[in-house]
């Protein structure tokens, strides 16, 4: 891996204009495992201009070529997997099994997903017979900001970097300085690939130094970001005065709807999916909704699964759930613990503090909270950790009523066998993604919420989409 204190910039690896050392922890650890430096306005300010200046010829390639360099990618990613498994692992915390499977995999999964939606897309087209010669063309948005988080760094990067390069825009990417590890190796496989210079750029900082000079930029026309609804709203703010486009993904507090006819195990694998990745995952189904008649049994198997779960180092091979990523984020997990407590909610598995094998890291304890009333704080807040509310509903209606009664609106879960209820239900539920009885989403599906859990769209051709302008051109023919 190159100098975690350099930069990416046109195609090289260069110092900080004034360097700013930040120490990255590993979270199992509490120790220091590496130390990047974080950029600033001057550091931002080359990378825009990088970014510019190749612009123009990358821009004009034959999107074959461009497609072919995101292959070169693919191929280079998945031979250093194990590297950027044990990246990721050591930054924020993912066990290792954990990391190779499912963190380094989604980086894989959506490479190769970007490749067969940009190999089928129609990049221009005829208008149609009724407007004989007018075309339209899908062309690239221009120099974009990539700004993300810690909590899936490839899932992320990928979602953002592939489509912006497969539609021929260049970038400037700023991965979170809590996990950058496995963002600095990411740059250093853009380069073994061949990206021209200036088409992909990497600066290392905080929101104040980097953020938000990329998120006002004037040269900067779009702003991809993913992460907390309040910093959605700052980039938002921050962008409106050059009117570029900005594609947030944010927040979430998802439902998950448990009626008495879903499958035995639906309560089981409720608590395992809302306590993996460490509940650290905006579309993590944190409130299980469960019919009335089955609530009682559902509350018992909840805490019984919690309760079966192990917690243990990232650097252990095994299924467990690893720690948070920070002291901050470990703190702020244990407050809303304690404020379920205080503010009635029922504890039947964890609470606060660490499990009791384990004194140092920034480890939780699998928590389940039962009777959780809409007036509660972990009702409301995205806790970002392995904690589950669970509270019954009476009817159809009333399930639907509960799971739309959030500011947010990413991903909601349902789990019946009733085909006709299930699809009534999902056609109601105001979010971007309804994930039923356990299936998935498929690849190129578009990721994205609605309300204050974002807008726009990632994944496939919604994602390249989010990339483009659309021009009309007339008398084409």
């Amino acid at each position: 891996m190159p100098n975690s204190t350099d930069f990416y910039i046109n195609g090289k690896w260069v110092a900080p204009i004034r360097p700013k050392d930040f120490p990255v922890i590993n979270p199992a650890t509490e120790e220091v495992c590496a130390t990047i430096s974080l950029g600033e306005e001057e550091d931002t300010n080359a990378a825009v201009a990088a970014a510019s200046a190749a612009f123009d010829g990358w821009s004009m390639t034959d999107p074959a070529e461009r497609i072919a360099a995101v292959e070169r990618l693919l191929e280079i990613y998945n031979r250093r997997a194990d590297e950027m498994a044990e990246a990721i692992s050591l930054e924020m915390g993912a066990p290792i099994d954990f990391a190779r499977q499912q963190q380094v995999g989604a980086g894989s999964w959506h490479l190769d997903g970007f490749i067969q939606a940009a190999k089928a897309f129609e990049w221009d087209r005829p208008l149609g017979d009724w407007a004989p010669g007018e075309r339209i063309f899908h062309e690239p948005i221009g120099v974009c900001a990539l700004i993300t988080p810690w909590n899936w760094p490839m899932n992320q990067i990928t979602l953002k970097v592939a489509p912006a390069l497969l539609a021929g825009c260049t970038m400037v990417l700023k991965p979170s300085e809590i996990a950058p590890l496995s963002g600095l190796l990411f740059a250093e496989m853009i380069d073994e690939a061949g990206v021209p210079a200036g088409v992909f750029n990497l600066v290392n900082g905080d929101g104040p130094g980097v953020g938000s000079t990329l998120s006002a930029h004037p040269e900067v026309d779009m702003v991809s970001f993913t992460g907390s609804t309040r910093a959605g709203r700052l980039i938002s703010i921050a962008a409106a005065d050059t009117i570029k486009r900005v594609s947030l993904e944010l927040g979430g507090k998802g439902a998950n709807i448990i009626f008495a006819d879903a499958g035995e195990k639906a309560v089981k694998q409720g608590v395992i999916r809302c306590f993996n990745n460490t509940g650290q995952s905006c579309n993590a189904p944190t409130r299980m909704l469960v019919e009335r008649s089955r609530y009682d049994e559902a509350v018992e198997q909840a805490a019984a699964a919690a309760q079966s779960i192990n917690v243990g180092a990232s650097s252990e091979p095994g299924r467990h759930i690893g720690p948070a990523v920070s002291e901050v984020q470990f703190n702020k997990i244990q407050d809303l613990i304690q404020t379920g407590i205080d503010e009635g909610a029922r504890l039947v598995a964890g609470g606060t503090g660490r499990p009791e094998h384990l004194n140092r890291g920034y480890f939780i304890r699998p928590t389940v909270f039962a009777d959780v009333t809409p007036d509660m704080t972990i009702y409301r807040e995205e806790i970002f950790g392995p904690v589950l509310s669970i509270l019954p509903f009476d009817s159809e209606e009333d399930a639907v009523r509960i799971a739309n009664d959030t500011d947010y609106g990413l991903t909601n879960y349902v789990q019946t066998t009733d085909k006709d209820k299930l699809r009534r239900v999902a056609r109601r539920l105001r979010s971007g993604m309804v994930e039923c009885n356990g299936k998935g989403l498929g690849k190129g599906s578009p990721f994205g919420g609605f309300k204050q859990s974002g807008n726009g769209r990632e994944g496939g051709a919604f994602g390249l989409h989010e990339f483009l302008e659309v021009k009309t051109v007339t008398d084409w023919d």
